[in-house]
């Protein structure tokens, strides 16, 4: 499985519409939406799943493919795309893994959503060798990849009820090496955000970047258990037996809808050709050591900070909205 920072070919969008849990905030969530499409079609292709008849702002390049959708979060039921190398010209050819998103765990509907990558396969609109995974249930939020054969995730989320069961964690994690190439599997025990629909989503706490870089999320009085996840994440050793280069990501000052907490984060980025797109949450001084923290794993790449406080209503943020293709 690629890591995120290798090149891309396009990134795909789930547009929101108002059948979606969007609909009360629609305008503000669609301009969220139009900053994010704007930014990543300066730099790679886009694709956008919207419904028929969705008009998007111009100028915008852009490939629109009309279907429906329960929700927006291609993240996690867009596919999980692995590079398989020809024994001929040794020449890395995608493959596209179509897992099973039920909704995290069957707390929403995710029938329609689980229809967009057959479609997009179909259409010739994403091209590779086509894997129909669909009797396993995996997010795209719930792994991260080093590229050189190393998977993080977090039990929390991949042994959460009404997902897999009833494989065993190392049946799991056998199944985890076999679609994606992985040496190993990575469980951190700690780690949760308040708010969280995920069951604990690796995205939202610890994410690789080069150089055996780990961007991890500090916690609060709040959290203790992401002090926990740091000592985790301190004893860890790459494959090769070094220790990881820890960078902390503070951790937003509380946001709340209707007296309920968000899980608001900033490990949430998502990487592109050039550029890394960071969730912001107007709190300028965290906004910066978050901008600032990021840019120091990514020094080859432009730091853009797109307000997700629309987005955080929903309980995800910038890069759950998201996946790229390779």
């Amino acid at each position: 499985m690629p890591a995120e920072w290798e090149p891309q070919s396009m990134v795909q969008l789930t547009w929101p519409h108002e059948a979606t849990d969007w609909a009360p905030i629609l305008a503000d969530i669609t301009a969220v939406y139009e900053e994010m499409a704007r930014e990543i079609s300066k730099r790679e292709g886009l694709l956008i799943v919207a419904p028929e008849g969705t008009h998007l702002p111009s100028p915008l390049t852009h490939h629109l493919t009309p279907i429906t959708s329960n929700d927006t979060w291609a993240r996690d039921h867009g596919f999980i795309t692995v590079e398989e190398l020809s024994p001929i010209t040794h020449q890395p050819s995608p493959i596209l893994l179509d897992f099973c998103f039920n909704g995290w765990g069957e707390k929403f509907e995710a029938t329609l959503d689980n229809q967009i990558n057959r479609h997009l396969y179909e259409q010739g609109l994403v091209k590779g060798t086509y894997e129909d995974h669909l009797d396993f249930v995996l997010e795209g939020g719930s792994i991260e990849s080093d590229g050189k054969g190393t998977i993080f995730t977090t039990s929390c989320c991949l042994m959460a009820p009404h997902r897999n069961q009833p494989l065993s964690r190392q049946e799991i994690e056998e199944r985890l090496k076999t679609y994606l190439g992985a040496e190993r599997i990575v469980w951190l025990e700690h780690g949760s955000l308040m708010g969280d629909d995920t069951d604990g989503h690796i995205d939202t706490l610890v994410r690789i970047c080069p150089d055996d870089t780990l961007l991890y999320t500090g916690g609060d009085e709040d959290h203790p258990d992401l002090a926990l996840m740091e000592q985790e994440l301190q004893a860890l050793r790459t494959l090769d037996g070094k220790p990881y280069r820890l960078l902390k990501l503070p951790l937003p000052r509380p946001v709340y809808d209707e007296g309920e907490r968000l899980p608001a984060t900033y490990a949430n980025y998502l990487v592109i050709n050039g550029a890394v797109l960071v969730p912001t949450y107007n709190q300028p001084d965290l906004d910066a050591e978050a901008l600032r923290t990021i840019g120091e794993a990514f020094p080859d790449r432009e730091i853009v900070g797109i307000d997700c406080r629309a987005v955080i209503k929903q309980h995800g943020s910038l890069h759950c909205c998201t996946m790229q293709y390779y």
